[in-house]
This record gives structure tokens, sequence and C-alpha cells, in this order.
């Protein structure tokens, strides 16, 4: 399954039962959840691997444009967190409430898996002036969610982990 975010192009492997989808989309999250407390936030994609049980929640962030949000790389971490922190509840309240059969069953899907992972992709230039340092933001992911997830990852197209069984181009 392939899914576009910006310049970005995500193929998620879908084989076995696992399953993707672009949360922040989802009909349940724009038009009932969103309306419970204003400023509520949702990752870009949840992934579910069938295989190993795991609920993926994935935030894209692609510097390399000039129309995206800079957020204050010290406050990154905090931000992402506050997008995991509501799309775990939206996860629950659609769980029971979606009126979107696929998305109740995806949440429920996601909801039973063994472990939550947490990824921030972030694409950026490498220019200096401008650069996030991913490992000072993958502290701050740590120091956030440990709760979720001990070991969040924070990637770009040329450094995915392995146990992701998604490619980006």
């Amino acid at each position: 399954m392939e899914i576009q975010e910006g310049a970005l192009t995500f193929k998620f492997d879908t084989a076995n039962g696992s399953l993707a989808s672009q949360y922040d989309e989802w009909n349940f999250y724009c038009k009932q959840f969103i309306t419970i407390a204003t400023g509520t936030k949702a990752v870009d994609f949840i992934y579910f691997d069938n295989p190993d049980k795991t609920c993926w929640l994935i935030e894209v962030k692609d510097y390399r444009h000039p129309e995206t949000v800079k957020i204050k790389p010290s406050e990154l971490g905090e931000v992402v967190a506050m997008k995991v922190r509501d799309t775990l509840a939206g996860l629950t309240a659609a769980r029971f409430s979606a009126n979107d059969a696929q998305e109740k069953l995806l949440a429920n899907k996601l909801l039973k898996a063994n472990r939550i992972k947490v990824v921030l992709h972030m694409e950026q230039n490498k220019r200096r002036d401008k650069y996030i340092d991913p490992a000072d933001v993958r502290q701050k992911l740590k120091q956030k969610l440990r709760s979720v997830d001990t070991n969040p990852s924070v990637v770009d197209k040329n450094k995915m982990k392995t146990n992701m069984k998604w490619t980006v181009k």
C-alpha cells in the first residue's frame, strides 16, 4: 500500500494481514474526534504489522520544503509526544464509536497489538544553520514517551531501521 505525504511516498508491506492508513485523514478523526478539544492533533500514519503484532505511530516532517511548518528543534519532541497521546486516545474512541467499519477494524487491531513503536520520519537539508540533530530529538522523545515506547526512532529515507516494514521515496 502506498501513501503520499507531501513529496514523500511511503510504501507499506501489507502482506500477512498488515494494515496501513493515513490517520490524520480518517473520517472519525476529522469529523468526530477533533471536536472533543481545541488543539487535538494526530500522527500522519498508523501501521499494524500483523506478524509482529506491532502498532506503529509515524509522524512525518519534511523540512526540505518551504511550506513545512517550522517547529523549533527544542519543541519537536513535545509536539510529537502530544500527537502520539492524542492519536492513542483517538484510536481508543474509534474502536468503539467510528462510523466507518474499516477505521473501527484498524483501531481495534492496533489497540490489540503487543507493543507500540513511535517513529519520527524527518527529512531535512544538511545546511548547518538549519540542521536539526536527530539524536537530540530522539533523546527528547525517549524522555516524553517512555511509558509508550522506550526506544522511539528518528529516521530519514536513507536511514531506516530493519524492523520497519515500509520504504520511503
